[in-house]
């Protein structure tokens, strides 16, 4: 399958679909709304479904084989998301809220672009090795340090710029619901493993993507809601999603390199470092900073950088990985 045959599936695909029946329906002021307990109730088994399933991946991974990607990887996932706030902030002008909503997004992966660019990797002949999985649930942690970045910067703010305590901000975060639901999740599939999901498949990864259409069909009618906001930072998030990737990938293709990652896996990794989520991190932004607005950070990660990224982005990141490879 071509790029653009890619493309097209996706954008059809019934969690993208879902997302724009969402943003229909409120722009033609429809009565369609969600209870907020059942989407109270849809924003917990979501996170708790992705973190369950990352620490599954996680436990079938041998770690004297992984240290160095897993440090290269973990240290993405702390880099990118205060990379992308600062941007956030001072480039495109949106608040604290905003700006790291945006950072979650782009701090996370893409299980779409992740999975295109291991196709292309293999097409190409220069397949990735088998634990890069275990790698994107390492690079899920930059969800929590964009969480950790918001309640500093937002109790800073109601602080009026007085100092604050970083040991209150990481304890309150870590009480959170939704950090609470991802480490309580990965501890939980990192010991049960795939053995022991295989009991609760059934619920929290067959049902997940029927579930997730859900989620999206809200945060459609979000994300329409509040569309002024998004056309008054337009013109620059249109250039920061697709600067954002290309940096960010490039960057993640030099460390993979540096990890002993092979040229299809160093792909791989500037891959998933230049992707943006659109599907699980928007759950847990959702859950952790309700006041964020989803036609900012949804936009940029779904309606440019995704495109972007499978039309351009990949053959851009495998043709400098092989010339790093050459050097």
């Amino acid at each position: 399958m071509d790029a653009t045959s890619l493309l097209v599936s996706n954008l059809l695909s019934p969690v993208v679909l879902a997302f724009l029946v969402g943003m229909v329906a409120t722009l033609v002021r429809s009565e369609l709304e969600f209870p907020q307990p059942v989407l109270n109730a849809i924003s917990i088994y979501l996170v708790f479904s992705i973190a369950l399933k990352g620490g599954t991946e996680l436990a079938e991974a041998e770690f004297a084989t992984l240290w160095k990607p897993v440090l290269v990887a973990s240290a993405l996932a702390v880099l990118i998301p205060f990379l992308v706030y600062a941007v956030g902030k001072r480039a495109l002008r949106l608040g604290t809220a905003d700006a790291a909503g945006l950072a979650a997004l782009y701090g996370s992966v893409s299980s779409v672009t992740f999975l295109a660019a291991m196709t292309f990797a293999a097409k190409a002949g220069t397949p990735a090795e088998p634990f890069m999985p275990a790698l994107v649930s390492v690079m899920e942690w930059g969800i929590l340090v964009a969480i950790f970045i918001a309640r500093w910067g937002l109790r800073r703010e109601s602080a009026g710029g007085s100092p604050v305590s970083l040991r209150e901000i990481a304890i309150d975060t870590l009480r959170g619901r939704s950090v609470i639901l991802m480490l309580g999740g990965l501890a939980m599939g990192w010991i049960i493993g795939e053995q022991g999901f295989a009991s609760v498949k059934l619920v929290f990864e067959d049902a997940f993507r029927g579930i997730l259409v859900l989620f999206l069909l809200e945060m459609g009618m979000v994300a329409a809601r509040q569309l002024k906001s998004f056309w008054a930072a337009g013109p620059r998030l249109l250039v920061f999603g697709i600067l954002g990737p290309i940096t960010h990938g490039c960057l993640g293709v030099l460390l993979g390199h540096l990890a002993g990652l092979s040229q299809g896996g160093a792909f791989v990794l500037g891959a998933m470092a230049g992707s943006a989520s659109y599907i699980d991190a928007p759950a847990v932004v959702r859950a952790a900073l309700p006041q964020a607005n989803p036609s900012i950070y949804l936009t940029s990660s779904l309606g440019i950088t995704f495109p972007f990224n499978l039309l351009f982005g990949l053959p851009l990141l495998y043709a400098f990985s092989s010339w790093v490879t050459k050097l």
